[in-house]
C-alpha cells in the first residue's frame, strides 16, 4: 500500500534525530521513517495535506494542521524544487534524493523552511557537515 507523505517531510526526515513535539509523536516519526527506509523503494503519494507523520502531531486537529498556510508553502516550495506536482506518486528513495541533491545539497532549505519552529535542529546539522 501506498503511503501519503507531505512533502515538506523529505526535509524533516533528513535531519530528524528524535527531538519533536513531544515524546508520541518523535517515537512514531521515528518508526514511521525506519518503515520507509526499510523498503525505500516503495512508491509514496506526495500531497500537500496531513499524512502518516501528522497522525500524532499536536498541530493535527482532525486532519487539519493548525499551522496549514505555512506547511502548505514548504509543501509547494519542495515540490517545486524537486520537479513534481502535488499527487506524485514515486518511490521513497527516489523522492529524498531529489530533496537532498536539490534542496540539501542546493543550500536553499532554509529558503523553504527556515521560519519552522524546528530550524535550529537543521542549522546545527548543516553545521556540522
Amino acid at each position: 500500500m501506498k503511503k501519503r507523505l507531505r512533502p515538506h517531510h523529505g526535509m524533516c526526515f533528513q535531519f530528524y534525530e528524535g527531538k519533536g513535539y513531544s515524546a508520541d509523536f518523535t517515537d512514531h516519526m521515528g518508526k514511521v521513517i525506519k518503515e520507509l527506509e526499510a523498503d525505500s523503494e516503495q512508491k509514496v503519494v506526495l500531497k500537500a495535506e496531513t499524512d502518516i507523520v501528522c497522525e500524532n502531531c499536536p498541530n493535527n486537529e482532525g486532519g487539519v494542521c493548525t499551522t496549514q498556510d505555512k506547511v502548505l508553502r514548504y509543501d509547494r516550495e519542495v515540490l517545486k524544487a524537486c520537479g513534481l506536482g502535488d499527487g506524485s506518486e514515486i518511490s521513497f528513495a527516489e523522492f529524498i534524493g531529489l530533496v537532498k541533491d536539490r534542496i540539501i545539497d542546493a543550500g536553499i532549505r532554509g529558503d523553504i523552511c527556515g521560519d519552522c519552529s524546528w530550524d535550529y535542529i537543521c542549522r546545527e546539522k548543516e553545521l556540522r557537515s
